[in-house]
């Protein structure tokens, strides 16, 4: 039983929870709450450390018991120093480290979504949720992006992670995997106006979607690669929308034009 917040074990999950650096350094992240970290179980990811409290469900009880079980080191804490720990609201008394790993790309690579300069971690959480439930293939991130593996896009992208290549990537790296290739990709670009609908894209060819900053939209290398710019019909003479919602929105029209 841990009891006290000075242990170290806590003070390393603190530094990792409050700073990217730290993460990066250490190739980790940080899956709180009994969903979650479950998910990390479902998938197959082996963490390095599991915390738990008394008070957590019998639900996760079984999940930390069953990491138990594999192998990875488990210990119950004292649920005000797993409280103290998190900026939840209202903790599960559940978290999980995992180590980072890159999961593989198809070789047949046809659908990719590119998040260019988001930094609201909840936009960036429901972008990538919003991707894996449609089947993209990968997520890439280039630089001035917010860091996709910090607490607050973990809990918005609800086991995304687990499930989906996220790579971070330059722009020369993006352009090789995008255009040296077999059947190379056609590069859309989300913009407010001055573009083609999106109904009327051809999104049955293989494409990366380059979604834009929530205020500035994308930047001048999305632009300098963007074959195409497309945009979201708006009757309603809004200026813009959400950016995870815009992503949202053309993603599932990738979906409906390569199910018809």
């Amino acid at each position: 039983m841990i009891e006290s917040p000075q242990n170290p074990k806590i003070q390393k999950v603190r530094a990792l929870l409050s700073k990217r650096s730290e993460r990066e350094q250490a190739g980790v992240f940080v899956a709180e709450g009994v969903r979650l970290v479950e998910e990390g179980l479902l998938t197959g990811w082996q963490p390095q450390l599991v915390l738990y409290t008394g008070e957590v469900s019998e639900r996760g009880r079984q999940v930390a018991e069953q990491f138990r079980a594999a192998g990875a080191m488990v210990e119950e804490v004292l649920p005000r120093v797993l409280s103290a720990l998190t900026d939840t609201e209202t903790p599960q008394g559940l978290l999980a480290v995992f180590n980072r790993r890159d999961l593989p790309l198809p070789e047949d690579l046809n659908f990719i979504v590119i998040a260019d300069g988001l930094r609201d971690p909840g936009n960036m959480g429901t972008l990538l949720r919003t991707a894996a439930a449609a089947g993209a293939q990968a997520v890439i991130l280039p630089p001035g992006t917010v860091d996709a593996f910090s607490p607050k896009v973990l809990r918005s992208g609800m086991g995304a992670h687990f499930r989906l290549p996220i790579l971070e990537l330059g722009w020369e790296a993006i352009e090789a995997l995008c255009k040296q290739r077999p059947r190379p990709l056609k590069l859309y670009l989300a913009e407010a106006e001055g573009g083609v609908p999106a109904w009327e894209a051809d999104f049955k060819t293989p494409l990366a979607l380059i979604m834009g900053s929530e205020a500035e939209g994308a930047g001048s290398e999305a632009r300098r690669l963007a074959d195409v710019n497309v945009l979201i019909p708006m009757p309603g003479h809004f200026e813009s929308l959400n950016a995870a919602v815009a992503a949202g929105i053309l993603i599932f029209e990738v979906v409906r034009q390569r199910r018809a």
